[in-house]
């Protein structure tokens, strides 16, 4: 085989493996998982809303640059993940954070929510699609104003 040419393989098992050997690693991700599959449910459930719940992207690497610019734009640290702008009963909007087992809310976020919960708004930590659910169903069932 020359060196400028590409090797091909015939066995799908080099590419996929065979079910038997290998097993299928989980998401590295897994608090971005979930929020897509809440996202998902959400946007399929909630036609008429889906411009009402959106993601805050405050995750993630940034060059020190990048993190100056959203920083100087009005990024803030430890707000929600996502955000349901509908006003139900007193309330103007729902602030969710996902949070996977093992992981907790940092202090920030803890301050944050503190605030906002202050200010009469709603935050609630979810750790599964089924609380996600429970919780989005319960604030859309508050009795209009």
């Amino acid at each position: 085989m020359k060196s400028n040419e590409r090797r091909y393989s015939n066995d799908w098992r080099e590419f996929f493996g065979d079910g038997t050997t290998q097993k299928r690693r989980p998401p590295r991700n897994l608090e971005h998982a979930l929020q897509t599959r809440c996202v998902r449910w959400f946007r399929l459930t909630h036609r008429d809303m889906v411009h009402n719940l959106f993601a805050v992207p405050n995750g993630g690497y940034r060059t020190k640059t990048t993190a100056a610019l959203m920083k100087a734009e009005g990024q803030l640290a430890g707000v929600a993940d996502l955000i349901l702008l509908k006003r139900k009963g007193s309330c103007g909007a729902l602030l969710l954070e996902a949070k996977v087992k093992g992981n907790y809310q940092s202090e920030t976020q803890r301050e944050w929510q503190k605030r906002i919960e202050a200010d009469g708004y709603i935050y609630r930590v979810f750790h599964s699609l089924e609380e996600f659910i429970q919780i989005v169903n319960e604030y859309l069932n508050l009795p209009d104003e």
